[in-house]
């Protein structure tokens, strides 16, 4: 097969795309009517009972400060917890670079080490006329 100009140009015929609308229903009529509703009897709830006392009123400062102090633990344990994180990575890092020292320094007693040996042996060749 070959490529010949002459030859007239065919495209594939234009995409037609179809939409279709379909209607939602009134089911999410119903779900905002029945939210309204339940709203609404809170709120006859809540503002129908203004009946407080010292008590009542006693009892939400306690409460107040109860949750603030647990809040304030919270905050101060997750400072300790961010702390002791920080020590440990500090620690890990102290230990890696004594750890590394030692290396170094077992690395070069190795080398020392070998040193004398290759000395020694070659002072025991020289006496034995080697």
């Amino acid at each position: 097969m070959t490529y010949d100009p002459n030859t007239p140009r065919t495209d594939p015929p234009p995409v037609q795309r179809e939409v279709v609308h379909k209607s939602g229903g009134s089911a999410g009529w119903w779900v905002a009517g029945i939210v309204a509703i339940v709203a609404l009897v809170g709120m006859f709830f809540v503002f129908g009972n203004s009946g407080t006392d010292d008590a009542d009123l006693e009892m939400a400062r306690d409460t107040g400060r109860a949750e603030a102090m647990i809040e304030n633990a919270a905050d101060s344990a997750q400072q300790a917890a961010s702390e002791a994180a920080e020590s440990s990575r500090q620690a890990a890092d102290s230990i890696a670079q004594s750890t590394e020292a030692a290396a170094d320094n077992a690395a070069e007693a190795t080398q020392d080490a070998a040193a004398n040996t290759s000395e020694a042996a070659e002072n025991a060749a020289d006496r034995s006329g080697m």
